[in-house]
């Protein structure tokens, strides 16, 4: 299994636990962490044959080009913070990401010791809980002594983590790091080995890298680099509404199969948001950001 990826060179773990560096035959390197490989042993690195099926593969993609982050997991912790406020529409393009790859999302909301700012963010994600969506609270790093790192957040946490290969993905500074460091504490001193064992210098913080946080190996935590940016270039503007729980609970009213929910009369999604009877289950800002969305997906294709 390939645990950590810098550029063209990937660290493979083979079934009794030994690291090797490995390199693919061509030029260009399409394996990601997680990717099961087949391999050759050359002098003391190995040549990667083959790649596995996989089950699914996360990624996001832009006008310019694809970013894979890992493959065959099975779930992504979407890591969010409090303070500096997150932005709702990154967090929708990563579940979208999630829900068109078929892979378990869970929302962890850190900085649970910051009142003020940590009730703002818990209520912007109500809609997201109810839909659904398991939602976390966390205090990864408190500001204060007197608020130490909540022990029973943690044991939540590492419930669900347990027995899983997880991504951990996020924006920067949103604490990704510190959670790594919390539940692996020899992360640093993997990191730097790994960094010299592929001569990778400083750029470890670019690679996305797997740690085992239990001695089974049963139970994986894949950091990834930060993002500003989350591109659905891939995702067809038309199966939008699919990703959308919110808003596939209604789309399969509407009159017409090719719905955009965006005009068309007799549809099941534009009468739930301007509904009167009873709240909406479709809020405003998620419908502007499925417009958005939408429009943006649609300029990529057409």
């Amino acid at each position: 299994m390939v645990v950590a990826g810098f550029g063209r060179h990937v660290l493979v773990e083979t079934e009794s636990g030994q690291r090797l560096i490995c390199h693919p035959r061509g030029k260009k390197s399409q394996v990601v962490v997680g990717d099961r490989i087949r391999w050759l042993p050359s002098q003391d690195e190995g040549t990667i044959e083959k790649i596995e099926e996989r089950s699914n593969l996360f990624y996001r993609q832009d006008e310019m080009r694809t970013k894979s982050f890992a493959a065959n997991l099975d779930q992504i912790l979407i890591l969010i913070a409090a303070e500096p406020e997150f932005s709702e529409s990154q967090l929708t393009r990563a579940l979208i990401a999630a829900e068109a790859e078929r892979i378990k999302p869970i929302i962890a909301l850190n900085k649970s010791d910051l009142a003020e700012p940590f009730g703002r963010a818990w209520t912007k994600l109500a809609p997201y809980r109810a839909m659904g969506y398991q939602v976390l609270p966390l205090a990864i790093k408190p500001k204060t002594a007197a608020a130490p790192a909540n022990d029973g957040q943690t044991a939540e946490l590492m419930a669900l983590l347990h027995g899983k290969k997880t991504l951990v993905l996020g924006p920067s500074g949103a604490g990704k790091s510190s959670l790594t460091n919390l539940l692996v504490p020899q992360a640093k001193v993997l990191t730097a080995e790994i960094s010299q064992a592929l001569n990778s210098g400083k750029h470890t913080t670019t690679s996305t890298t797997l740690y085992w946080v239990d001695e089974a190996r049963t139970t994986a935590l894949i950091d990834s680099p930060g993002f500003q940016e989350f591109g659905l270039h891939h995702i067809d503007p038309m199966q939008l509404a699919n990703y959308m729980p919110d808003f596939k609970a209604h789309a399969q009213d509407c009159k017409f199969y090719n719905c955009t929910h965006l005009h068309e009369p007799g549809c099941g999604v534009i009468s739930e948001v301007k509904s009167t009877v009873s709240a909406s289950s479709i809020s405003a800002n998620r419908y502007r950001l499925y417009s958005e969305l939408f429009a943006e997906l649609s300029q990529t294709r057409y």
